[in-house]
């Protein structure tokens, strides 16, 4: 019995220890969650600008010469795929890549070290790509697109719906479409608009990639931070739990203890 208690003191040790640190992590993970979430937002405002921008070009008749539009003859699409640096995120690296198994044929470009850690090579760290860093890949992959290397650009990254809830969603950058194209009303492109859309492309793709990657990024501190809330709920009731069979087996050894006391005492 003895020996029944000591194991379940051990166990209640080593439980107070991950809860500990649930909640440490759990702290740090709330503190960067409004600073996730601004800078967001503010990429979120841009990539709607310079969306908004494309939009209009490619509604131009002259813009669908473009190569950005009409693609290329090559049958291969590639794949920016982003995840997180660290786990410990409940399912937020796992749907991702759950979502990738679905384009196993595609090639993939990782960004954010548990990305690269499966698929090899590209950015090892999502939180820290920069918008330099965006920019220099972003020309890279106009100019692979333009010499066709590929034929289609999607990202797999994570939709922010809320703090409790988010999505991992594909999103298809090239070619360009006319799908939700606005007919321009009084805007005038200088010199011409199949000149400013291939000058614009680039910084078109940079922006949204960095609102994908932001908003990822948010995504992993959120849900970071519900993974720690519910692992230390978890932790909380377990110890509970064994502190109540450490009880019950401390007072059966004080019982059996009595009892072979006055067990004694009436021989």
């Amino acid at each position: 019995m003895g020996a029944d208690t000591k194991a379940l003191r051990t166990r209640i040790k080593s439980v107070d220890s991950t809860l500990h640190l649930t909640k440490a992590m759990g702290l740090v993970a709330s503190s960067k969650i409004r600073h996730a979430t601004d800078i967001m937002n503010k990429s979120r405002q841009y990539s709607k600008a310079v969306t908004e921008i494309v939009n209009l070009l490619t509604a131009c008749n002259e813009c669908k010469k473009s190569t950005y539009m009409k693609g290329s003859d090559s049958e291969k699409t590639k794949i920016i795929i982003i995840a997180g640096d660290r786990g410990l995120a409940g399912g937020y690296n796992a749907n991702v890549f759950r979502l990738a198994r679905e384009y196993a044929d595609a090639d993939f470009l990782p960004i954010g070290k548990r990305a690269c850690e499966r698929f090899g090579g590209g950015y090892s760290s999502s939180e820290k790509f920069s918008r330099e860093d965006g920019a220099k890949l972003s020309a890279e992959l106009c100019r692979d697109f333009l010499e066709g290397k590929f034929s289609k650009l999607g990202v797999i990254s994570t939709k922010y719906v809320s703090i409790m809830t988010q999505e991992a969603r594909i999103s298809w950058i090239l070619p360009l479409t006319s799908e939700n194209s606005k007919k321009s009303v009084g805007t005038i492109f200088e010199p011409d608009e199949l000149t400013i859309l291939n000058e614009a492309v680039p910084e078109y793709i940079n922006g949204k990639l960095m609102g994908y990657i932001r908003e990822s990024y948010a995504c992993e501190v959120a849900a970071r931070r519900m993974a720690m809330d519910s692992a230390g709920k978890n932790a909380q009731s377990m110890i509970e739990n064994l502190q109540l069979d450490y009880n019950r087996a401390r007072q059966g050894a004080i019982t059996q203890e009595i009892t072979e006391i006055v067990a004694g005492s009436g021989e």
